[in-house]
């Protein structure tokens, strides 16, 4: 699975990357830091999924994954955020799956190979 990291912050990026390059099946294939950088990446890197800071400068939340869907109906998008509060309204928005970027590293994984069997996670 082609995976996009889309995090304003840089250590975020790189402690993803570290996590996921192990898991086999998944390439990183780009970073981003905010939301013009993550349309863009969308078009040149063609991602199946993207890790995405729900609070993430650029756009709201709402209006990136509006225009997120429109350029890519299939591609998965899995919200982080290390606002527990913000898991309902990504949800609701209709993300795969949220993670709390507090949770621990095996639930973002789990979510991840979740995506990568093509299921929905919603806890």
């Amino acid at each position: 699975m082609r995976i996009l990291l889309a995090d304003d912050q840089v250590t975020v990026r790189s402690a993803l990357r570290l996590l996921l390059e192990q898991e086999p099946h998944v390439e990183i294939i780009g970073e981003s830091a905010d939301a013009t950088a993550v349309l863009q990446a969308i078009e040149r890197v063609e991602p199946d999924l993207i890790l995405l800071d729900w609070e993430l400068p650029g756009l709201s939340p709402v209006q990136l994954l509006r225009l997120l869907r429109y350029e890519r109906p299939l591609l998965r998008i899995i919200a982080l955020s290390s606002r527990p509060e913000a898991r309902k309204r990504a949800l609701a928005a209709h993300v795969d799956a949220f993670v709390s970027k507090s949770a621990p590293p095996e639930e973002l994984l789990a979510a991840v190979r979740i995506q990568i069997d093509g299921g929905y996670d919603e806890t």
